[in-house]
């Protein structure tokens, strides 16, 4: 029997190979466990709904609505609307920004919450939550509250981080979105998204007011930033700069007062009830490096995005029926896409836009104040500008 001939390589052959050697990295050596990531058509849609104000369900009244309203206006409105977001946009991922219930009106925390995200568990879509100022105000602690959420279905909530021991709040912790299945991204995060509880109420005697997030929420921060963008910026398909950043919490920060009308989109029609102290975290965040936006509630009658700094800070604006608003202005959800770029080989590569805009609770959850939040294009031009002003 002759010696048998080697099959030859064609060059296909060969550049797939080297492709997939790039491109290929085991989840384990990132130590990341993907539980969401952007899908086929490169998005990844996220739905934001901020201060539901959920008590009783139907026997809690709403407030702020016309006479005529009031007779059939309850909770279930809120729960409603809840769901038509859910139909219309069809989101990847729904955050609650706090004031989930208020516990005040709530007999039985626990019930409340389970009614409040009932919506969004019986949609099977992926979401998280973090704590508002009226949270706990009811059966359950800060921390049960915390605790029971992450009980729910299909919550990707955590009470807080491991690998943080000593950490204030509850309800600090970050979720990464890897990019698209069998893009050279597919074993990297292409958006990091964190959660903190920004607290309820100033437990400092000579500080009245609201509560901030404290020094070691943001050193947690400051570490988990520093190490997504250290994985980033390693193989496969190693990055000159770090994934963006989606920050999500309750109480908006001091710099929120940043704006007026000229340099924001939306409206403001309330003051700015952040912490009468300023615990510095948009500076944190600053100095990060990856932040493109943070979103708020706490302020109903807001509803504006204004860039300080390179950084967007955007209120959702109020969407529950048991919380107080303005007859005659809808009450609205805000709803946020990012978007990848595509590459030369017909693939996926990393996030190319940021954009948003409302929808309002009307006939035809009428879509307003679209905007692009960030785009990669802008950025680097930013960059150049920045540069030559030193030259």
């Amino acid at each position: 029997m002759g010696k048998k001939n080697k099959p030859s390589l064609s060059l296909s052959h060969f550049v797939g190979v080297v492709v997939f050697s790039l491109c290929f990295v085991p989840k384990s050596v990132l130590g990341v466990k993907q539980e969401l990531r952007f899908g086929k058509n490169g998005e990844f849609k996220i739905l934001q709904v901020a201060d539901m104000h959920f008590a009783e369900g139907k026997t809690t009244p709403c407030i702020d609505v016309f006479p005529k309203q009031m007779p059939s206006c309850s909770d279930i409105n809120t729960t409603s609307f809840v769901k038509r977001m859910i139909q219309a946009e069809k989101p990847d991922f729904i955050v609650f920004t706090g004031d989930n219930i208020f516990g005040f009106d709530a007999i039985d925390a626990a019930k409340s919450l389970n009614a409040a995200f009932r919506p969004a568990i019986a949609s099977n879509i992926p979401w998280a939550a973090v704590l508002g100022n009226h949270d706990q105000e009811s059966t359950l602690s800060r921390e049960g509250v915390m605790k029971h959420v992450v009980g729910l279905k299909n919550t990707l909530s955590q009470v807080n981080p491991a690998e943080a021991h000593i950490i204030d709040g509850f309800g600090n912790y970050n979720l990464e979105i890897g990019g698209v299945k069998g893009s050279c991204f597919e074993n990297k995060s292409a958006l990091n998204l964190y959660f903190l509880d920004s607290g309820d109420y100033s437990t400092v005697p000579a500080i009245r007011g609201y509560g901030w997030i404290k020094p070691s929420q943001q050193l947690w921060f400051q570490r988990t930033s520093a190490k997504l963008q250290r994985a980033y910026m390693r193989q496969p398909e190693k990055q000159k700069g770090p994934a963006p950043g989606l920050v999500y919490f309750h109480i908006p920060l001091p710099e929120f007062a940043s704006f007026d009308s000229s340099n924001f989109t939306g409206v403001r029609q309330e003051g700015i009830s952040s912490a009468s102290v300023n615990s510095g975290f948009f500076t944190t965040m600053v100095e990060a490096g990856d932040v493109k936006a943070v979103f708020t509630g706490h302020d109903h009658l807001n509803d504006f995005c204004g860039e300080l700094t390179g950084i967007q800070l955007c209120y959702a604006g109020g969407f529950g029926y048991h919380a107080y608003g303005k007859a005659g202005w809808s009450r609205r959800a805000r709803v946020v896409v990012a978007s990848l770029e595509k590459t030369g080989k017909g693939s996926w590569g990393d996030v190319k836009s940021i954009k948003t805009w409302k929808r309002l609770d009307d006939v035809n959850l009428t879509a307003i104040d679209r905007q692009v939040l960030w785009s990669k294009s802008l950025a680097g031009v930013h960059r150049k500008k920045q540069v030559g002003d030193h030259e």
